[in-house]
């Protein structure tokens, strides 16, 4: 069983920067692909950000340029880094965990979530 604990969110201004982080513990970590996901106020919950067990990484288009994905193996941990936020990346952000490692499919691990709020 893996756990995945977010932290790092918190209110910021439109045009600044957040970095999250995601612990995690248990499983095979370096063999997972390790996600970010989001979900603003009455939408769905939408993909941000991969990173493949190789390094590989892929991003929505929105966030192309602006966030970058990073991990540590030997910490277990996954990080997103979020700069010239816009009010439009309000949500909350979801750190997961694909087993396949390729972070096409479906994931199998979620944490708690962490609040990510841009004034404008």
């Amino acid at each position: 069983q893996v756990q995945l604990a977010e932290s790092g969110g918190g209110l910021v201004q439109a045009g600044g920067s957040l970095r999250l982080s995601c612990a995690a513990s248990g499983g095979t970590f370096i063999s997972y692909a390790m996600g970010w996901f989001r979900q603003a106020p009455g939408k769905e919950r939408e993909f941000v950000a991969t990173i493949r067990w190789s390094g590989g990484t892929h991003y929505t288009d929105s966030v192309k340029g602006r966030f970058t994905i990073s991990r540590d193996n030997a910490k277990k941990m996954v990080y997103l880094q979020m700069n010239s936020l816009k009010p439009e990346d309000t949500a909350v952000y979801y750190c997961s965990a694909n087993r396949d490692g390729l972070g096409s499919g479906e994931y199998d691990y979620w944490g708690q979530g962490t609040q990510v709020t841009v004034s404008s």
